[in-house]
């Protein structure tokens, strides 16, 4: 297990609910029903009233946020993940509160028209840090492709994620490229999805095959 850094829990905490003040001040502004999801193309296709958006949203991040963490530190083998693994993790969630209420805020205003830009740099951002992360963090029960043949063997774990780092800092760079393009952007995200979940899939059970021969 790991101690959770309750100041670095607090800051984050609060950089989750600046939204929330941020939809305080500008309340009589906003609009009674906010648009608050957006397809891949950028066009939103969920409402929500201006209490969820300004006040629900952020409070649930916050609870999610406070899950995750509390998840992590109680894994038995906590002090395998990298100590810079651990600093994203308490900062994945308030990164994606702000984006997200950044761009709920400007379509509400007007004055955001391409979310698939931002999401798709966020996105991008995201993987390629995480993907440059994976290889430097050792067998856990919450962080990683925790197969079966990957927790049970050091080697399959190893191997394994250095294929995921690579992978995921690839489709990071191919996503984040993507933004300013924006080419086929559902059929770009999917398929950058899919082979960087199912290749170190394949991969670890292949090796775990060939152990067993």
């Amino acid at each position: 297990m790991m101690k959770i850094d309750k100041k670095l829990l607090v800051l984050t905490s609060l950089i989750i609910l600046l939204p929330v003040l941020l939809g305080c001040f500008f309340w009589s502004q906003l609009p009674k029903t906010i648009a608050t999801h957006f397809d891949l193309s950028g066009q939103a296709n969920g409402f929500s009233s201006r209490l969820f958006a300004v006040f629900g949203l952020p409070f649930f991040l916050l609870l999610l946020h406070w899950f995750c963490l509390f998840m992590t530190s109680k894994d038995p083998k906590a002090n395998n993940v990298s100590s810079k693994m651990h600093r994203l993790i308490y900062w994945i969630i308030p990164l994606v509160s702000c984006f997200v209420m950044i761009s709920i805020y400007g379509q509400a205003f007007g004055y955001m028209s391409n979310h698939v830009l931002l999401a798709n740099l966020l996105i991008g951002i995201l993987l390629i840090t995480i993907g440059n992360y994976m290889p430097k963090t050792r067998r856990n029960y919450t962080i990683g492709i925790r197969l079966p043949w990957t927790l049970d063997n050091d080697e399959n774990w190893n191997k394994t994620h250095r294929l995921a780092g690579k992978l995921w800092v690839s489709g990071g760079v191919l996503i984040f490229i993507n933004a300013f393009v924006q080419i086929v952007v559902l059929q770009v995200f999917v398929i950058v999805l899919a082979v960087m979940i199912v290749l170190p899939i394949l991969y670890s059970f292949i090796l775990n095959q060939k152990k067993k021969v």
